[in-house]
């Protein structure tokens, strides 16, 4: 009987030892896990920012080429209104001068 007893004694402890680990290995999984989650959603984030950064960049320079396009679309206008009003006044002033 001590031996039946014994033997159930150190099964016992064998199973509660072996369910110690097995707790452990879970825990260790996880911790292995949700510090990959972590990892996974940090670099997520760092690439969301850098998309975001990279779209502002973009929408600033194609603001700025817009305003160039336009100024140069303006004095482009204003170039060929000088030009229009000079050949308007050589007109006038042929046209006041008697042919000869």
């Amino acid at each position: 009987m001590r031996d039946q007893e014994e033997q159930s004694l150190k099964e016992a402890k064998r199973v509660e030892k072996l369910a110690a680990e097995e707790a452990q290995l879970l825990a260790k999984e996880q911790a292995r896990k949700e510090a990959y989650l972590a990892k996974e959603q940090a670099i997520e984030e760092a690439r969301q920012e850098r998309e975001a950064k990279r779209a502002e960049k973009q929408a600033a320079e194609e603001a700025q080429l817009l305003a160039k396009e336009q100024a140069r679309r303006d004095a482009y206008l204003a170039r060929e209104q000088e030009i229009a009003k000079a050949q308007e006044a050589r007109k006038l002033k042929a046209k006041k001068q008697p042919p000869k």
